[in-house]
């Protein structure tokens, strides 16, 4: 089964040093306020999620979920977490390790959509 949501070796990288800093994190996919539309990295429970938010699947055995309105505007694409040199959101962990996660996509081929629809995941 096509991934919703991957990540770069040096995504992974970075979730390990921070999970061996923090603990269990997770992710919330930012919808555009204060810190635009960046994957935000969280201690695991510090960020409540709702009964709006969708489970995309796991990146470096952290859960990556995204609100339901941004996630159907976005159900034709797959996001590849990356990271880049840089200050990202004030709230995401990685902020003082001089680092920022960043959402990469791609559309999914017909086939790998038609295979999401096949396993009701859109």
């Amino acid at each position: 089964m096509v991934e919703r949501v991957t990540a770069t070796d040096a995504a992974l990288d970075l979730i390990g040093k921070l999970r061996e800093k923090h603990g269990p994190l997770m992710f919330h996919q930012s919808g555009g306020c204060c810190d635009g539309s960046s994957p935000m990295c969280y201690q695991e429970g510090d960020l409540l999620i709702g009964s709006q938010d969708v489970l995309l699947g796991e990146i470096g055995q952290t859960p990556f979920y995204i609100n339901k309105q941004q996630y159907d505007y976005w159900k034709h694409t797959q996001l590849i977490i990356d990271v880049v040199d840089g200050r990202g959101g004030m709230f995401s962990l990685e902020g003082v390790e001089g680092k920022r996660f960043l959402s990469r996509s791609r559309a999914f081929t017909d086939e790998e959509y038609q295979e999401l629809k096949a396993a009701n995941q859109v």
